[in-house]
């Protein structure tokens, strides 16, 4: 009987060891999945960390680099030239691409205008040097008239229209030079005054105040210093 005591109790004690045994394994094992998941959950911190810094770097380059862009400031002197060798180029220099159709519409009406009114010079001048001669075959000013139109007998009256015309397309012809001209000094004379003005404040900080104030004057007669009451006009910019 002692011996099966003894193995009874044997037993026993192995099976508490056993059970010890593996609530001690489950044990760890659960704080090594705990320590585990401090350890990714610290990571994905620190890795979001990383990504949200790296974000804010890089929109503060974007935002500096956007701010270098906005902040191009165009030489006077260099627009000018620019205007003066290439009409336009100080526009586009000063990145003002909008002023480009104005441009060259001016400059395309002007050729256009030079263009027809040399056309009619030309014609009414032959036409008045074939008027004004003697010889019949030089008819080329009945291209000027309705046709089946017959001048016969009012041939003074004519000259004088084919004149007026010939003076009048000149002075047209002369006129679309110079209008040429205009709008080339104009794009020049733009371009720089652009670039001149492109450092001028138009924030919303220039303001324009009124308060009263005291001025010191100086009497003519008596020599002596007086104090009166003003107004003071105060220009912040």
């Amino acid at each position: 009987m002692s011996i099966q005591k003894l193995l009874y109790t044997a037993r026993t004690l192995l099976l508490v060891l056993v059970s010890w045994c593996c609530g001690a394994s489950i044990l760890l094992a659960q704080d090594r999945e705990v320590m585990l998941t401090d350890s990714i959950n610290r990571i994905s911190v620190a890795d979001s960390a990383h990504i949200i810094a790296v974000s804010d770097s890089l929109l503060q380059t974007s935002i500096e680099k956007s701010i270098k862009r906005e902040r191009f400031v165009p030489d006077p002197i260099r627009s000018m030239w620019l205007g003066l060798v290439f009409p336009g180029g100080g526009q586009i220099y000063n990145h003002k691409y909008w002023k480009l159709p104005i441009i060259y519409g001016g400059f395309l009406g002007c050729v256009y205008a030079l263009t027809w009114n040399s056309q009619m010079l030309h014609d009414y001048s032959q036409a008045y040097l074939d008027i004004m001669d003697t010889d019949p075959n030089t008819k080329s000013y009945e291209k000027m008239l309705p046709i089946g139109y017959d001048i016969t007998g009012r041939e003074e009256r004519f000259k004088n229209i084919f004149k007026n015309k010939k003076n009048f397309f000149r002075r047209n012809r002369d006129l679309s030079i110079f209008a040429f001209a205009g709008v080339y000094l104009l794009a020049v004379i733009d371009a720089y005054v652009d670039a001149e003005l492109s450092t001028f404040d138009i924030s919303t900080d220039l303001s324009l105040h009124v308060e009263p104030t005291v001025i010191q004057t100086t009497s003519a007669k008596t020599l002596s210093s007086e104090t009166v009451p003003g107004v003071r006009f105060v220009l912040s910019y």
